[in-house]
Protein backbone atom coordinates (compact mmCIF):
# COMPACT_ATOMS: atom_id res chain seq x y z
CA UNK A 1 0.00 0.00 0.00
CA UNK A 2 1.59 3.91 -1.05
CA UNK A 3 1.47 6.42 1.53
CA UNK A 4 1.15 9.58 0.19
CA UNK A 5 2.02 12.77 2.09
CA UNK A 6 1.27 16.06 1.09
CA UNK A 7 2.86 19.58 1.18
CA UNK A 8 5.42 18.73 4.04
CA UNK A 9 7.74 21.51 5.46
CA UNK A 10 10.92 20.30 4.24
CA UNK A 11 14.98 21.34 3.76
CA UNK A 12 17.11 19.23 1.23
CA UNK A 13 19.97 18.31 3.23
CA UNK A 14 21.48 16.44 0.23
CA UNK A 15 21.03 15.15 -3.34
CA UNK A 16 22.81 12.96 -6.06
CA UNK A 17 22.20 11.83 -9.56
CA UNK A 18 20.31 8.61 -10.39
CA UNK A 19 20.48 7.21 -13.85
CA UNK A 20 20.74 9.39 -16.63
CA UNK A 21 18.08 12.31 -15.70
CA UNK A 22 16.86 11.93 -11.64
CA UNK A 23 17.99 12.47 -8.44
CA UNK A 24 17.88 10.88 -5.28
CA UNK A 25 17.03 13.22 -2.59
CA UNK A 26 18.04 12.99 1.40
CA UNK A 27 15.60 15.33 2.63
CA UNK A 28 14.37 16.42 6.58
CA UNK A 29 10.95 17.05 7.10
CA UNK A 30 9.09 18.37 10.29
CA UNK A 31 6.57 15.45 10.32
CA UNK A 32 8.16 12.67 9.27
CA UNK A 33 12.27 13.08 9.81
CA UNK A 34 14.74 12.49 7.34
CA UNK A 35 12.92 10.76 4.11
CA UNK A 36 15.04 9.60 1.00
CA UNK A 37 12.92 10.31 -2.50
CA UNK A 38 13.39 9.67 -5.86
CA UNK A 39 12.97 12.79 -8.06
CA UNK A 40 12.28 11.42 -11.31
CA UNK A 41 13.19 13.63 -14.19
CA UNK A 42 14.54 16.13 -11.84
CA UNK A 43 17.90 17.05 -14.26
CA UNK A 44 16.39 17.24 -17.31
CA UNK A 45 16.51 21.35 -18.31
CA UNK A 46 12.54 21.59 -18.57
CA UNK A 47 12.19 20.38 -15.29
CA UNK A 48 9.42 21.50 -13.14
CA UNK A 49 11.51 21.04 -9.75
CA UNK A 50 15.01 21.40 -11.73
CA UNK A 51 15.91 24.69 -9.77
CA UNK A 52 13.66 24.14 -6.80
CA UNK A 53 15.26 20.95 -4.79
CA UNK A 54 18.45 23.46 -3.24
CA UNK A 55 19.80 22.80 0.42
CA UNK A 56 19.14 25.64 2.89
CA UNK A 57 15.65 26.85 1.73
CA UNK A 58 12.25 25.84 3.21
CA UNK A 59 10.30 23.67 1.14
CA UNK A 60 6.76 22.13 0.93
CA UNK A 61 7.13 18.75 -0.13
CA UNK A 62 5.00 15.98 -2.18
CA UNK A 63 5.41 12.19 -2.40
CA UNK A 64 4.11 8.53 -2.33
CA UNK A 65 5.66 5.72 -0.66
CA UNK A 66 5.43 1.60 -0.20
CA UNK A 67 9.27 1.31 0.29
CA UNK A 68 12.30 3.55 2.50
CA UNK A 69 12.71 5.40 -1.03
CA UNK A 70 9.78 7.25 -1.70
CA UNK A 71 8.70 9.11 -5.23
CA UNK A 72 8.60 13.17 -4.99
CA UNK A 73 5.63 14.48 -6.63
CA UNK A 74 5.96 18.23 -6.37
CA UNK A 75 8.31 20.65 -4.67
CA UNK A 76 7.69 24.03 -3.61
CA UNK A 77 9.08 26.80 -2.19
CA UNK A 78 7.45 28.01 1.33
CA UNK A 79 9.05 31.31 1.45
CA UNK A 80 12.37 33.07 0.55
CA UNK A 81 15.78 33.61 2.79
CA UNK A 82 19.13 34.88 1.95
CA UNK A 83 21.05 32.07 0.00
CA UNK A 84 24.14 31.04 2.19
CA UNK A 85 28.01 31.84 1.43
CA UNK A 86 31.48 31.76 2.31
CA UNK A 87 31.79 30.53 5.97
CA UNK A 88 27.94 30.63 6.53
CA UNK A 89 27.67 28.02 3.60
CA UNK A 90 30.56 25.77 5.20
CA UNK A 91 28.52 25.37 8.10
CA UNK A 92 25.18 24.48 6.53
CA UNK A 93 27.14 21.96 5.24
CA UNK A 94 28.40 20.65 8.49
CA UNK A 95 24.96 20.68 10.25
CA UNK A 96 23.51 18.66 6.83
CA UNK A 97 25.99 16.29 7.40
CA UNK A 98 25.51 15.76 11.45
CA UNK A 99 21.59 14.94 10.31
CA UNK A 100 22.88 12.78 7.79
CA UNK A 101 25.04 10.96 10.09
CA UNK A 102 23.33 10.96 13.05
CA UNK A 103 19.44 11.08 12.18
CA UNK A 104 17.93 7.77 11.63
CA UNK A 105 15.71 7.63 8.01
CA UNK A 106 11.37 8.54 9.51
CA UNK A 107 12.54 9.10 12.56
CA UNK A 108 10.23 12.35 13.35
CA UNK A 109 11.74 15.26 15.57
CA UNK A 110 10.17 18.54 14.92
CA UNK A 111 11.51 20.42 17.78
CA UNK A 112 15.20 19.91 16.13
CA UNK A 113 13.65 20.50 12.62
CA UNK A 114 12.72 24.09 14.28
CA UNK A 115 16.08 24.05 15.64
CA UNK A 116 17.44 23.33 12.23
CA UNK A 117 15.06 25.87 10.19
CA UNK A 118 16.31 28.79 13.06
CA UNK A 119 20.24 27.90 12.29
CA UNK A 120 19.80 28.46 8.93
CA UNK A 121 18.09 31.12 8.99
CA UNK A 122 20.32 32.56 11.53
CA UNK A 123 23.29 31.37 9.00
CA UNK A 124 21.92 33.56 6.39
CA UNK A 125 21.61 36.78 8.51
CA UNK A 126 24.98 36.87 9.15
CA UNK A 127 24.87 35.38 13.05
CA UNK A 128 28.11 33.95 14.54
CA UNK A 129 28.75 30.87 13.26
CA UNK A 130 30.64 29.50 16.35
CA UNK A 131 27.67 29.87 19.27
CA UNK A 132 25.08 29.08 16.58
CA UNK A 133 26.88 25.70 16.04
CA UNK A 134 26.94 24.64 19.47
CA UNK A 135 23.35 25.24 20.02
CA UNK A 136 22.51 23.37 17.31
CA UNK A 137 24.55 20.80 18.25
CA UNK A 138 24.17 20.20 21.43
CA UNK A 139 20.16 20.86 21.07
CA UNK A 140 20.49 18.07 18.29
CA UNK A 141 22.13 15.56 21.24
CA UNK A 142 19.15 15.63 23.25
CA UNK A 143 16.78 15.47 21.02
CA UNK A 144 17.97 12.50 19.62
CA UNK A 145 18.51 11.31 23.27
CA UNK A 146 21.84 11.84 24.12
CA UNK A 147 21.39 14.58 26.11
CA UNK A 148 24.46 15.42 27.88
CA UNK A 149 24.56 15.93 31.89
CA UNK A 150 26.09 19.09 32.49
CA UNK A 151 25.09 20.34 35.54
CA UNK A 152 25.46 18.18 37.97
CA UNK A 153 28.80 16.05 39.16
CA UNK A 154 27.76 12.24 38.36
CA UNK A 155 30.12 11.20 41.02
CA UNK A 156 28.81 13.10 43.61
CA UNK A 157 25.46 14.00 42.56
CA UNK A 158 26.31 17.90 43.54
CA UNK A 159 25.74 20.43 41.20
CA UNK A 160 28.49 21.91 38.99
CA UNK A 161 30.14 24.57 40.73
CA UNK A 162 31.03 27.55 38.14
CA UNK A 163 35.00 27.70 39.83
CA UNK A 164 36.36 23.98 39.16
CA UNK A 165 36.91 22.00 36.82
CA UNK A 166 35.87 18.59 35.56
CA UNK A 167 36.93 15.82 33.16
CA UNK A 168 34.14 14.99 31.13
CA UNK A 169 33.50 11.39 30.78
CA UNK A 170 30.83 10.75 27.31
CA UNK A 171 29.04 8.22 28.46
CA UNK A 172 28.53 9.62 32.35
CA UNK A 173 28.79 13.60 32.28
CA UNK A 174 31.34 15.69 34.46
CA UNK A 175 33.64 14.38 37.27
CA UNK A 176 35.06 16.99 39.36
CA UNK A 177 38.84 16.59 39.09
CA UNK A 178 38.86 17.48 42.99
CA UNK A 179 36.80 14.88 43.41
CA UNK A 180 37.22 10.70 44.54
CA UNK A 181 34.94 10.00 41.59
CA UNK A 182 37.85 11.34 39.33
CA UNK A 183 40.14 8.23 40.36
CA UNK A 184 41.45 6.12 37.29
CA UNK A 185 39.78 9.02 34.61
CA UNK A 186 41.41 10.75 31.56
CA UNK A 187 42.04 13.82 32.71
CA UNK A 188 43.88 15.10 29.84
CA UNK A 189 40.50 16.70 28.18
CA UNK A 190 39.00 18.95 30.94
CA UNK A 191 36.09 21.51 30.86
CA UNK A 192 35.34 24.56 33.51
CA UNK A 193 32.28 24.32 35.87
CA UNK A 194 31.24 27.49 34.52
CA UNK A 195 31.23 26.39 30.63
CA UNK A 196 29.35 23.44 31.78
CA UNK A 197 27.07 25.93 33.61
CA UNK A 198 26.89 27.98 30.27
CA UNK A 199 26.22 25.50 27.91
CA UNK A 200 23.47 23.81 30.00
CA UNK A 201 21.77 27.40 29.52
CA UNK A 202 22.80 27.23 25.98
CA UNK A 203 24.96 30.36 26.61
CA UNK A 204 27.44 30.69 24.32
CA UNK A 205 28.13 34.31 25.11
CA UNK A 206 31.76 34.13 26.65
CA UNK A 207 34.30 33.34 24.68
CA UNK A 208 35.96 30.58 27.05
CA UNK A 209 32.77 28.74 26.76
CA UNK A 210 32.73 29.06 22.63
CA UNK A 211 36.31 27.37 22.81
CA UNK A 212 35.51 24.26 25.45
CA UNK A 213 32.15 23.58 24.12
CA UNK A 214 33.98 23.02 20.95
CA UNK A 215 36.18 20.51 22.17
CA UNK A 216 33.56 19.25 24.31
CA UNK A 217 31.08 18.60 21.54
CA UNK A 218 33.68 17.06 19.41
CA UNK A 219 34.66 14.80 21.21
CA UNK A 220 30.79 13.62 22.51
CA UNK A 221 29.81 13.97 18.48
CA UNK A 222 32.89 11.51 17.82
CA UNK A 223 31.06 8.84 20.37
CA UNK A 224 28.45 8.56 18.17
CA UNK A 225 29.68 8.53 14.90
CA UNK A 226 31.60 5.33 16.27
CA UNK A 227 34.27 6.12 13.68
CA UNK A 228 32.84 7.74 11.09
CA UNK A 229 34.82 11.24 9.64
CA UNK A 230 32.75 14.15 8.95
CA UNK A 231 34.37 15.65 5.83
CA UNK A 232 33.07 18.87 6.52
CA UNK A 233 33.96 19.50 9.76
CA UNK A 234 37.81 18.55 8.59
CA UNK A 235 37.74 21.22 5.83
CA UNK A 236 36.07 23.70 8.58
CA UNK A 237 39.35 22.94 10.55
CA UNK A 238 41.30 24.42 7.70
CA UNK A 239 39.50 27.37 7.29
CA UNK A 240 38.68 28.25 10.57
CA UNK A 241 38.46 26.37 13.84
CA UNK A 242 34.52 26.63 14.48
Amino acid sequence: MRRRTEHEPAFVLHSYPYKESSLIVEAFTRHRGRVGLLARGARRPRSAIRGTLLAFHPLRLSWSASAELGTLTAAEWAGGQPALSGMALMCGFYVNELLLRLLPREDAHEALFDAYAGAVARLGAGDEPSALLRAFELRMLRELGYAPPLDRDVGSGTPVQADERYAYVPERGPLALAGSGAGGVDTDFTVSGQTLLDMSREDFTRQETRDEARRLMRRLIAVRLSGQTLHTSEMLRELQDL
